[in-house]
């Protein structure tokens, strides 16, 4: 689903504290490297909700979604994204703003506020204030809003999908996805009529003891910049179904999709702070953890963050879900399905270039598979790098110039290691696009000594084969498209190899075998296993279960399924005693009372 690591993945830089440094942003939210933006930038009405606009543009904001534009060019006179509260997109007060650039031209997109206590403050309240109503909401009456969600959000796909391709830099068909397997999770949702059922037992005579799930009450959703709709629908839907009232914190590298939805939401009639949007880093994060109204926290990003905010929150009483780091491995058996077996793995170690929580970052090569590798390295090839609009693009850019920059070290480590770079992808960038994510044209009059100084950010597909565990690029997670080889003798080592790793996300087999394949499923030490299928990410009838160091509090709250519907509810139990010889109008007796 981007802090401390400089990969950046979820809500990123949370909590260095100079999150908001000198390469990002300043108080008024300037980049430095300083080559100047404000030639590049143009207005457009993807990235504003309908409160910014003119009242002629306003209703084109519900327009089909294929009205909006899909392509990269320069934005006049950016928006600054708002805060909303209470049904309303306002504008912050905030005095820190955080630029938030095209990944693939380094366009300024638009500025996020890092909103202010007043602001977190105000979120609050109105959310505690929707509560009480909100939770008497009748159960129907809240699934047909949601009914009324899920349309709006089929309607306005391609809108969400160009924003997170204009903010975040995947591709287009991949941001598409990115909406579709969050919308599943809402409409999933819509049978909660069937999911909130509670239990009830005659449990002596006269006696009755009946369960069933209560909301919670104000929730908050902390979101990674990796799945800028996806995560997000992870929460909304489920959280406020069930009757709780959300805040919801977008990554400040790409929250339009989240204001979007914010909009639809409203649209679809959901009533005044249910849903309420705020923004930042570190001080949204800390505000979040320690505010006692807020009672679970849901959260997908780093080891750092989440290993923190499960803590912090732990301690303050709250409910805390977090899905942490990822080192995804796949076993490559000599009997498998060759072609679709490097198909699938080429597919899933270069998606969205490698930044997906549930990426293939590893491959363990079993016996001969290991002479497979120029086949694979043929086919990683051949994927196009280009800006996410682009036709036919199969990755687009990395997110920031300090993803590009770790990466990086990671593979020269390998190298200096012992590793062999088998597919370099260091330097490439398309050459429509020579100012993003890929390299930042160098200014005038500078040196060649003072190239660090410039922001040149991208990587093509690399394999790194040769590798061992002790490597760095193996113990750490890459989070960027760069897949390592380790090659084994038999699907036993390979077992060992995986287990000893300590994250457990995600895993699968390439095989024909139904032993062997039965075998690793029982052995393997993983919360999601595939079986001829490298993302094995479940549908939302069922839950997203980590293990070991991917997820936090081992694993105890995952998300969306009957995990999630857990995780925002609590169970409530009640036992009644009715005497039956107390029943008003009974006949008299005029038996000898007994006690059974």
């Amino acid at each position: 689903m981007a802090i401390l690591s400089g990969v950046f993945r979820a809500t990123s830089s949370i909590f260095i504290r100079n999150r908001l440094s000198d390469c990002c942003t300043s108080k008024t939210g300037g980049r430095v490297p300083t080559l100047s933006y404000q030639s590049l930038v143009t207005f457009r009405p993807l990235h504003v909700t309908t409160q910014q606009r003119k009242p002629e543009a306003a209703a084109a904001a519900l327009k089909a979604a294929e009205d909006y534009p899909t392509n990269h060019q320069p934005i006049e006179s950016p928006g600054n994204t708002q805060n909303f509260l209470d049904n309303q997109f306002l504008d912050s007060k905030a005095s820190t703003w955080i630029d938030l650039f095209d990944p693939a031209t380094n366009n300024l997109v638009t500025r996020v506020p890092q909103s202010t206590d007043e602001e977190l403050r105000a979120a609050v309240e109105s959310a505690r204030k929707a509560f009480p109503a909100w939770r008497a909401t009748s159960l129907l009456h809240r699934q047909q809003i949601m009914f009324k969600f899920v349309a709006l959000i089929r309607q306005h796909w391609d809108r969400l999908a160009a924003s997170i391709t204009l903010e975040q830099g995947k591709t287009f068909a991949d941001a598409k996805g990115d909406v579709l397997r969050g919308l599943q999770v809402a409409e999933t949702a819509c049978g909660i009529t069937t999911q909130m059922t509670g239990e009830v037992l005659e449990v002596a005579k006269d006696m009755e003891t009946k369960s069933y799930k209560e909301p919670l009450g104000v929730v908050a959703a902390i979101c990674p910049f990796n799945f800028p709709a996806m995560i997000p629908l992870w929460s909304m839907p489920i959280a406020t179904i069930t009757g709780n009232t959300l805040i919801l914190k977008p990554s400040e590298r790409d929250p339009g999709a989240a204001m979007i939805l914010a909009e639809l939401a409203r649209s679809a009639g959901f009533p005044d702070g249910v849903i309420n949007i705020v923004h930042g880093s570190a001080r949204t994060v800390d505000f979040i953890i320690d505010e006692p109204t807020i009672k679970a926290i849901s959260f997908v990003g780093s080891n750092k963050a989440g290993e923190y905010i499960f803590t912090r929150g732990s301690a303050n009483g709250k409910r805390v879900q977090a899905n942490l780091g990822a080192k995804n491995h796949a076993a490559l058996l000599p009997d498998c399905d060759k072609n679709h077996a490097l198909n699938a793995i080429a597919g899933a170690a270069y998606g969205a270039a490698g930044q997906r929580c549930m990426a293939l970052s590893a491959l363990v090569l079993v016996g001969d598979t290991k002479s497979w590798l120029p086949e694979l390295a043929e086919r990683a090839k051949g994927l196009k790098v280009d800006g996410g609009f682009e036709p036919g693009a199969d990755l687009g850019p990395l997110i920031s110039p300090q993803s590009r920059e770790r990466i990086e070290a990671l593979i020269s480590s390998a190298e200096e290691e012992g590793a062999t770079i088998l597919l370099d992808g260091r330097g490439y960038k398309p050459e429509k696009y020579p100012n993003g994510n890929w390299v930042r044209d160098i200014p005038r009059g500078l040196t060649k000594p003072k190239l660090a100084n410039v922001l040149i950010v991208k990587i093509g597909p690399t394999i790194i084969a040769d590798v061992r565990p002790h490597m760095k690029c193996y113990s750490e997670e890459i989070f960027g498209p760069v897949l390592v080889c380790i090659n084994v003798d038999t699907i036993d080592e390979g077992i060992e190899l995986i287990n000893a790793n300590p994250y457990g996300n995600g895993v699968a087999i390439f095989t024909r075998s139904g032993s062997t394949a039965i075998k690793f499923q029982k052995n393997i030490e993983a919360g999601q296993v595939g079986i001829n299928t490298p993302i094995p990410v479940p549908l939302p009838m069922f839950s997203f279960t980590g293990n070991k160091k991917s997820v936090a509090g081992g694993g105890a709250n995952t998300f969306y399924g009957k995990s999630g519907l857990n995780f925002y509810t609590q169970t409530k139990t009640v036992t009644s005693l009715w005497r039956s010889e107390d029943a008003v109008a009974a006949k008299a007796s005029t038996e000898m009372p007994t006690q059974d």
